[in-house]
């Protein structure tokens, strides 16, 4: 198959492209631009799609011989991630901008494009497993398609991909899926001479490089103060806009006088309208159902029919966050989810992407949507 590699300077998109070649297919790589800082440059591990990004990703490409080139997208992350981030935060929403990034730049963008150009499928470095689609040879083919975990389960992506769908994955390739950790994909990369095997990773939001989120935001967004109150409406103190609070959060609050019971407060709502962040104790954070609008399903067409579902599964609602058991019915016409949790979880907020997993060994992707 003619593959297009994601390279984005890091060593896990440098060995998976260096497993496609392997692989037989003919690969060309290309890095995405998605910054509009052209000056921008790497702070420690933080941030990514700098000017050393940029250089490792064609080093890399050099170094497995095939063709390489560069793609300015930072407009279509502008609007389609960057834009949405700040939507939905000032919407009172907690967005997640890897989920968005993944389905709407590194999957749309990048495949429309490589479909225009001729290629049958796109690669990346993201740690999960398909079966059917293109990674069995079949570029297009959805019918047989499935989302699985990655085999290190503490680097499984899976969840940050549901949401890109039947159709987007079924052109995609993911060949670290099956490596057994990091350090493997590491030491690879340094068998094979990538000068990226060491290179530490970037984490937290790529657009913010500072990690400062709150910061960002009220430089996006302007200060606004607000009242943090109680949930019977108690002024506890000032805020310098909703926006910069995350149901569940409980430092930086900038409270002075503790709760009557000595208890820490948690941000249990942050309401919009009104610019308030209504805090209280741990126990308010409890949720034992979950909603989702937006329905992805990734289950095969007439497994689920409407109003059906599945019982006995698990729910995620956090990249890397513990799996819930529950039992979830789905409406594929309004596109709505709903999860009944066999354990409650904590701190979950409109906007998060909520993923059910299940399957024989309980890591096949089953549907996504977002936490309405």
């Amino acid at each position: 198959m003619r593959v297009l590699a994601a390279l984005s300077g890091g060593v896990d998109s440098a060995v998976a492209a260096a497993r496609a070649v392997d692989a037989g297919h003919e690969v060309v790589g290309v890095h995405m631009a998605l910054t509009r800082n052209r000056a921008a440059t790497r702070s420690g591990s933080r941030g990514c799609c700098s000017i050393e990004d940029a250089s490792d990703a064609r080093w890399a490409a050099e170094i497995l011989g095939i063709p390489f080139y560069v793609w300015d997208l930072s407009e279509e992350f502008e609007e389609r991630v960057v834009d949405d981030f700040l939507s939905e935060y000032r919407a009172g929403r907690t967005p997640n901008p890897c989920v968005r990034c993944n389905e709407r730049v590194k999957f749309d963008v990048l495949l429309e494009r490589g479909l225009a150009l001729g290629f049958d499928a796109v690669a990346t470095g993201h740690y999960a497993r398909l079966r059917g689609g293109a990674s069995a040879g079949r570029p297009g083919e959805t019918a047989a398609l499935e989302l699985h975990r990655a085999a290190d389960t503490a680097k499984d992506q899976s969840y940050v991909l549901a949401v890109s769908g039947r159709e987007g994955l079924s052109r995609a390739l993911f060949p670290l899926g099956d490596a057994p950790s990091k350090a493997a994909v590491r030491a690879e990369a340094e068998r094979r001479g990538l000068p990226v095997a060491a290179k530490p990773d970037s984490y937290d939001i790529c657009f913010v490089a500072d990690g400062d989120t709150r910061g960002f935001l009220q430089r996006n967004l302007g200060a606004r103060e607000g009242a943090i109150v109680s949930p019977d409406g108690d002024v506890l103190g000032t805020h310098g806009g909703y926006f910069g609070f995350t149901v569940g959060q409980r430092k930086g609050l900038g409270l002075t006088r503790p709760a009557p019971d000595g208890r820490p407060r948690y941000v249990i709502e942050t309401r919009p309208d009104t610019n308030e962040v209504v805090v209280g104790p741990a126990e308010l954070l409890q949720r034992t159902v979950v909603d989702g609008k937006d329905l992805v399903l990734l289950a095969a067409p007439g497994v689920v029919a409407d109003g059906e579902g599945w019982q006995d599964v698990t729910v995620q609602v956090r990249a890397h966050g513990r799996p819930a058991p529950a039992d979830v019915t789905v409406d594929a016409a309004a596109g709505t989810l709903h999860a009944v949790l066999r354990q409650p979880l904590r701190g979950l907020a409109a906007g998060q992407s909520v993923v059910v997993y299940g399957g024989d060994d309980g890591g096949r992707a089953l549907a996504q949507a977002t936490v309405a």
